[in-house]
């Protein structure tokens, strides 16, 4: 199944965990730490309010994300994933705010990516499935959506399938982090 059918089929845990496994990703290029988002995670297992934590992340990052490394419009694409989650992980915005967050982490990665991007398909035909000639770092990410998606789906959204994804964003966030340490290195 392509991404966008995987999300299309997806429920609201699943959606807000597929989208938080997204912006997780992407907090490199943010300047946060890697625990940033984990009292989300926490909320999300537990089935509580994410409010709280929410308001704590946005807070910790301030508002203009600079890290060394990222490109503005790698950091802006992040800091907006951030500041679209809606305030309930329910609803039809959960839906909304989840594609954008799987565009966004797809193109944070195009930016990112040292290899040439290929063909002139935007980042949206990768995501039906025309993978032909993607970069290794979007096509890792693409994999990574997918694979979360997946096992969201496997486990419906309960606590093994949330640590399952929350193993595989883990992943994802050290191979951006060291891409963002690259850059910052080259530019010295």
């Amino acid at each position: 199944m392509s991404l966008v059918e995987l999300i299309a089929q997806a429920d609201e845990r699943g959606l807000a965990a597929s989208g938080l496994a997204c912006l997780d990703r992407c907090v490199p290029v943010l300047g946060g730490d890697d625990d940033l988002l984990r009292p989300l995670w926490a909320r999300l297992a537990e089935g509580g309010d994410w409010g709280g934590p929410l308001a704590e992340a946005r807070s910790a990052l301030g508002p203009a994300p600079d890290a060394p490394g990222a490109s503005d419009e790698a950091a802006g694409l992040a800091r907006r994933m951030l500041d679209a989650v809606p305030a309930a992980y329910s609803g039809p915005a959960v839906r909304e705010w989840a594609d954008g967050c799987s565009v966004a982490a797809l193109q944070v990665h195009r930016l990112l990516d040292a290899a040439p991007w290929g063909s002139a398909r935007p980042v949206a035909a990768r995501r039906e499935g025309r993978t032909d000639g993607m970069s290794p770092l979007v096509a890792a990410e693409l994999r990574r959506q997918i694979r979360i998606l997946e096992l969201l789906s496997a486990h419906d959204t309960g606590a093994g399938g949330l640590r399952q994804a929350l193993d595989v964003s883990l992943e994802g966030r050290r191979v951006l982090r060291a891409v963002v340490s690259r850059r910052a290195r080259g530019r010295h």
